[in-house]
C-alpha cells in the first residue's frame, strides 16, 4: 500500500491507496479512531459529539465509523465461522473422491449381477457408474459451496443485445418525410 502525499482535509491523516483497486483503505490509526467512536457511543455520547471529539467531518462519518468499528469485532467470529464451514466442506470432498474411487458392482434383488467378458472368458460382476456419477455430482456442488464460501467466484456478466423497434400507430409513414 502507498501513502498519498496530501493528509485527508477532513481528518489530517494519512490515507493509504490500495495499489490494485486504487481505492483509500484504512490504516490503523482510522481503525483505532473507529473503535474509540465506538467506545464513546457506548458511553453514551451521540453522533455529533463523538464527530466533534474525533475530528470526523460530519456526524455520519462518526456513524459510519461506529459501523466499521462492529464489523472489526465480528470479522473474528466470521473467520472462525468460515474456516469450520472450510474444514466441513473439505471432509465432504474427500469423502465424495472417496466413493468415487471405489469398486461398484450392479445389485438387484440382493445378489451381484455378473457378465461374460469376451476378451476373457470370465464371468465378472457387472461395474455401475451410478455411485461414482452421483459422486461427481456431489465433489462438484462441495467445490462450488466452497468457492461461494471464500468469494472465488468472478461475478456473472450478462450480455443484452438486440435492438427496439418503435411503431407509432395512427400517422402515415409518408406524412412524416
Amino acid at each position: 500500500m502507498t501513502t498519498d502525499d496530501t493528509p485527508d482535509p477532513t481528518t489530517g491523516l494519512q490515507r493509504q491507496r490500495n495499489p490494485v483497486t486504487g481505492r483509500f483503505t484504512r490504516s490503523m490509526t482510522t481503525v483505532r479512531r473507529d473503535a474509540r467512536a465506538a467506545d464513546l457511543f457506548a458511553d453514551g455520547l451521540n453522533f455529533q459529539q463523538i464527530a466533534d471529539e474525533l475530528g470526523y467531518s460530519h456526524r455520519s462519518d462518526a456513524q459510519k465509523g461506529i459501523e466499521r468499528a462492529k464489523a472489526d469485532v465480528a470479522r473474528p467470529a466470521v473467520t472462525k465461522l468460515i474456516d469450520a464451514e472450510s474444514q466441513e466442506l473439505d471432509a465432504l470432498y474427500t469423502e465424495a473422491v472417496a466413493i468415487l474411487q471405489r469398486h461398484h458392482v450392479t445389485v438387484s434383488h440382493g445378489k451381484v449381477i455378473t457378465w461374460l467378458n469376451p476378451e476373457t472368458g470370465v464371468e465378472e460382476p457387472l461395474q455401475d457408474d451410478g455411485p461414482k456419477l452421483a459422486a461427481i455430482q456431489t465433489a462438484l456442488r462441495v467445490r462450488e459451496s466452497y468457492r461461494k464460501l471464500h468469494g472465488l467466484n468472478q461475478p456473472e456478466q450478462v450480455a443484452v443485445s438486440g435492438g427496439v423497434k418503435y411503431e407509432v400507430v395512427g400517422i402515415n409513414a409518408e406524412d412524416l418525410t
